[in-house]
């Protein structure tokens, strides 16, 4: 049973908690830098990302996270947490800073505010069965990605159609969805295994 930590300093952490329990992990919450060491694997959760942002200095995180996710520890950032692992973000604030992990450009807020939050079918590559409901809450979206990243997810339908809203590099991995918040537990099965596999 992999041990992967959620980052418990905003946003919806419990959703995450108890969707990666039921895909067969060990969950535990991450505050402090010591609490890092004792974990395989690390979900970045929605939220606001110039909140975390702050807070990860704040509670001094970001050094430590930095060099596991150079070691190749396995990321999951969903939302704010996609935002978060960005080489590049649009539209943020000045001094909001991530952990340059994905080598991609992405849009924050790209959909819209808050009454812009929608609902569409994603289909993702490398799980099977049907598409994910995926709920987009002021979600980013990808403009481009690099070398080495690969396109999991596109918005199939609607006036957002074609955007990039799953990608991956390595063992990094984000979504501009929200999977915690279905009940469809494929995405944090995907990436339980993908802790698995880098282990």
């Amino acid at each position: 049973m992999p041990a992967i930590g959620v980052l418990a300093l905003q946003g919806d952490v419990r959703e995450h908690a108890a969707a990666l329990a039921a895909a067969g992990a060990d969950v535990r919450p991450i505050r402090r830098p010591h609490e890092l060491d004792a974990v395989d694997g690390l979900v970045i959760p929605g939220g606001e990302s110039t909140t975390i942002s702050k807070l990860v200095d704040i509670f001094e995180l970001r050094e430590p996270i930095d060099k596991r996710i150079a070691a190749g520890m396995p990321v999951y950032g969903s939302c704010a947490g996609m935002i978060m692992l960005a080489t590049e973000v649009l539209d943020g604030r000045p001094d909001q800073r991530g952990f340059d992990g994905i080598t991609m450009t992405v849009r924050r807020n790209a959909f819209g505010r808050q009454v812009d939050s929608f609902e569409a079918p994603v289909a993702v590559s490398g799980v099977d069965g049907e598409p994910f409901h995926a709920v987009f809450i002021r979600a980013p979206w990808v403009e481009r990605v690099g070398d080495g990243v690969e396109v999991l997810g596109r918005v199939t339908e609607g006036p957002a159609a074609g955007r990039i809203v799953a990608v991956r590099q390595g063992n990094l991995l984000a979504t501009s969805f929200h999977p915690e918040l279905t009940g469809d537990r494929r995405l944090h099965r995907y990436f339980v295994d993908l802790v698995r596999a880098a282990g």
